[in-house]
This record gives structure tokens, C-alpha cells and sequence, in this order.
């Protein structure tokens, strides 16, 4: 027969819902200006990394992408536009395109120069190759003498 120690699980998993969890949500998915952040995807193939940012609404040149450091910064400001027509008024306003900032830091092993960017239908993706001596190698079979 195997001992196992009562552990109540409820009175962490509250703690931890109420102090941590709630807590780090918002500061990961606000921004100073209280709107939200675009989600971002993260996919990694033989030959690189792919970012995917989901921004619909916005233009090319609303987005401001640096590398300083290893560390990649995707940004973007786009005024509001509150502009209305003669005898117009905004009763509720809920569009909020304002700021937001990522920053990512990339591997040591990434083409810092080769790395491109594409915004279409909304999704902002940014490809950052791999060097040659961070691809996986070809299994390699070895004779038995």
C-alpha cells in the first residue's frame, strides 16, 4: 500500500488566481494607454523563426520594427481619428488603435540581417532566419567495423 500525503489544493490555487495570475495578465496584455495587445505567435522552423502579430486595421507604415542588442522591438503609433461630418457627434467610442510595443530577444543564433517583414490581411509577420551552424544537422549512419 502507498502512502500519499492530503495535500488541499484549493486555498494555492485561489491564492495564486487572485494574487499572480490576474495580476500578470494585465500587465501582459495592456499597454500604458490601457488598450490591449496584439497577440503574437511564435512558430519555429528548420531554417527560422517566425513572429506573427495580429493587428488588423492598420497600415504598413504604422509599424516601427528595430533589432538593438539581440532584442526585437515591434511597435507601432497610429493616431485617432476623430473626425466627424456636419451635425455629427460620437455617442460611444470604442475603437482604440493608439500605441503598443513588443519586445522579443532573439537567439544568439539568428541572420540579424536577413531578417524581413510582410503585413497582409491584418497579420504583421516577421521571418528571422537561423544561421547555417544552428539548423539541424542530417542523421548521419556510421559503419561498425
Amino acid at each position: 500500500m502507498t502512502l500519499v500525503k492530503y495535500q488541499n489544493a484549493l486555498p494555492s490555487l485561489i491564492d495564486r488566481i487572485f494574487n499572480d495570475d490576474l495580476d500578470n495578465w494585465a500587465r501582459r496584455n495592456f499597454s500604458h494607454t490601457n488598450t490591449t495587445l496584439p497577440s503574437v505567435n511564435i512558430k519555429e522552423t528548420t531554417d527560422a523563426f517566425e513572429v506573427e502579430v495580429a493587428a488588423p486595421g492598420f497600415d504598413k507604415s504604422d509599424f516601427k520594427i528595430e533589432l538593438n542588442n539581440d532584442v526585437l522591438t515591434i511597435s507601432s503609433e497610429k493616431e485617432l481619428n476623430e473626425e466627424t461630418k456636419d451635425g455629427e457627434r460620437i455617442t460611444k467610442q470604442e475603437f482604440s488603435y493608439q500605441s503598443f510595443t513588443r519586445s522579443f530577444t532573439l537567439p544568439e543564433l539568428v541572420e540579424d540581417e536577413k531578417i524581413v517583414a510582410k503585413y497582409e490581411n491584418g497579420i504583421l509577420a516577421i521571418t528571422i532566419p537561423k544561421k547555417e551552424e544552428a539548423k539541424p544537422k542530417p542523421v548521419m549512419q556510421i559503419a561498425v567495423n
